[in-house]
């Protein structure tokens, strides 16, 4: 029990003191890092402290030949005294402070102090740094200005020998040029007199002033050129065009007022006039887009008066057939419309029929009406052949339309007529067939007519009589017309086949019995047969009798019945 204790008591005191050790490593760390901020710190403010103001400073004492950078020295000097004298001590001060309360282990206050010390520093650097910028831009001034005028007066000699090179492409506003390059020459010496007097102050300016004359002037020489060759030359020469142009082409009779062409040139010859006077100035803002607008627009109306042309032409071509369709169209609608009675009493026409030919005069009539105001449209100055093109399109597009209704109508009655003539006509062929039958059956006279033949030949006559009854009313109605003429044509083709039926049985069936009766006394019961198949013909029963007697042969002599289809026929085609 006592060892116990004792291993516990050991373990309770190692470990408070490994937790005294950590502690203590931590503090030590701590403070050797806050140790190691101030210390940087420190570094920071001797930079500052060593920058190098003061002798650029003196540098300017030099240059002290005027009042303006005296008093800029001076502003300049009490700033450095200021940095020296009281910002830099003051951070002094700080460091020192902090690491008073680093020593006391007052890690909280020694953050404190070490931020705001940070803050301090940024600020008398950055008020150090500046000052040293303000006077290193007047002590580095004269070689930094010198190699910009350098590179300006070769830039003014380049642009000056391209002026004089090709002067006479400016014109009149050559003059103009020759002045500004004397005044950008003059701002040269102006540079010389003032760095001589030491007056560093008003160089940027004189610099600034130069480089903007210079890079105006190298827009003056790139693009006065172009403006002095269009505002005098090209576009005098295209309003020229223009203006023959548009005064023959009214002689003709387009109609171009709606271009505004003359207002229009009034207008861009104020523009060029207002351009060149700019640019007499070396005012050349938008000069150069403002003409090439102009340009635009007048290569622009010479494509308006080649379209006015081609649609004058289209016009007139669709004018003309349309016109002529037109009155194709109206001549018959109002023919149409003086036999409306007569096609009635011809024709059983339907409502819908009658509402659509009544609905096709009231939209060619509505036609037109807008085809003559379009006509008094025409030539009148007011709508340019486009938008006429465009009006008489638009008719052509509802007379189509007119006419595909009257189309469909016209169809309808004419598909009647067609029905009437081909029913006329169906009738006689009817007939024709009816009376053929009827003669081939009395040409082979038969002994007995079958009576169901009678009942077909008398139905098929009652179809004629239909036909003659339906043709014979007025109106016709062309679909009873149509089922009566179909009835009709089927019956008597019926009749027809039925005639070539009952001729063929009958004619095979008496020659089956004429070929049988060779054998008449040679084999038992053949007599028996062909009696009773006689018997049979004569009644009219002709199928019957042929199978009697082709049934009683075929014991005799097999296949008999294609040997007699075979004779019958090739009978049958030296008849024919």
């Amino acid at each position: 029990m006592d060892g116990l204790i004792l291993v516990i008591v050991t373990i309770f005191i190692i470990s408070v003191i490994l937790i005294v050790l950590i502690l203590n490593f931590i503090q030590a760390n701590k403070n050797k890092s806050l140790k190691k901020m101030l210390e940087n710190l420190d570094i920071e403010k001797n930079k500052i402290a060593s920058t190098p103001i003061l002798p650029e400073l003196a540098k300017i004492e030099s240059y002290l030949k005027n009042e303006k950078l005296e008093v800029m020295y001076n502003e300049w000097k009490e700033r450095l005294d200021d940095i020296k004298d009281n910002q830099i001590p003051k951070i002094t001060d700080m460091i020192l402070e902090a690491d008073y309360s680093l020593s006391q282990t007052d890690y909280k206050n020694a953050m404190y102090k070490i931020a705001k010390l940070e803050m301090e520093i940024y600020k008398v650097r950055t008020n150090s740094e500046f000052l040293l910028n303000e006077i290193k831009e007047v002590t580095t001034s004269e070689e930094r200005n010198r190699a910009i005028i350098t590179k300006l007066k070769t830039s003014y000699r380049e642009l000056y020998q391209r002026f004089n090179d090709t002067k006479a492409e400016y014109g009149e506003i050559a003059e103009s040029i020759s002045l500004q390059f004397e005044n950008i020459a003059k701002r040269f010496e102006d540079f010389e007199k003032i760095m001589e007097n030491n007056e560093y102050t008003e160089v940027t300016q004189i610099i600034k002033a130069i480089d903007e004359m210079l890079k105006h002037m190298e827009i003056v020489i790139n693009e006065m050129p172009s403006i002095v060759l269009m505002a005098y030359n090209i576009i005098p020469n295209k309003i020229s065009e223009v203006e023959t142009t548009y005064e023959e082409m009214k002689k003709l009779g387009y109609p171009l007022d709606y271009l505004n062409v003359e207002y229009n040139i009034e207008e861009a010859n104020k523009k060029i006039s207002d351009i060149i006077n700019r640019s007499k100035v070396l005012n050349m803002e938008d000069g150069l887009f403002e003409l090439k607008v102009l340009m635009e627009y007048f290569d622009g109306l010479f494509n308006d008066f080649e379209k006015e042309k081609v649609n004058r032409k289209v016009y007139e071509e669709t004018n003309s057939s349309f016109k002529r369709k037109l009155d194709s169209i109206n001549a018959l609608v109002s023919d149409i419309f003086n036999k409306i009675d007569e096609i009635k009493d011809l024709y059983n026409l339907s409502e819908e029929d009658l509402e659509v030919l009544g609905k096709v005069r009231e939209d060619l009539k509505s036609l037109n009406g807008d085809y003559k105001v379009l006509i008094g449209h025409t030539g009148n100055s007011t709508f340019a052949y486009s938008k006429l093109t465009k009006e008489i399109e638009n008719l052509v597009l509802k007379l189509s339309v007119i006419e595909e209704s009257l189309d469909n109508t016209l169809d309808t009655i004419g598909s009647m007529k067609e029905d009437e003539s081909r029913a006329r006509q169906q009738l006689e062929e009817v007939k024709i067939i009816l009376k053929n039958s009827k003669s081939k059956m009395r040409d082979y006279n038969l002994p007995v007519i079958p009576k169901n033949y009678y009942l077909e030949l008398t139905e098929a006559k009652n179809a004629i009589k239909e036909i003659v009854k339906e043709l014979d009313k007025k109106p016709i109605t062309i679909e009873v017309l149509n089922t009566r003429v179909d009835t009709a044509r089927d019956l008597v083709l019926k009749l027809f086949s039925k005639t070539k039926e009952i001729m063929k049985t009958a004619m095979f069936a008496e020659m089956s019995i004429i070929y049988g009766n060779r054998y008449r006394s040679t084999v038992d019961d053949l007599d028996k047969n062909l009696t009773n198949a006689e018997i049979l013909f004569y009644k009219g029963e002709y199928q019957k009798s042929l199978e009697l007697t082709i049934n009683a042969l075929n014991r005799i002599e097999p296949g008999i019945y294609d040997k007699l289809l075979n004779l019958y026929g090739s009978e049958n085609n030296q008849n024919k």
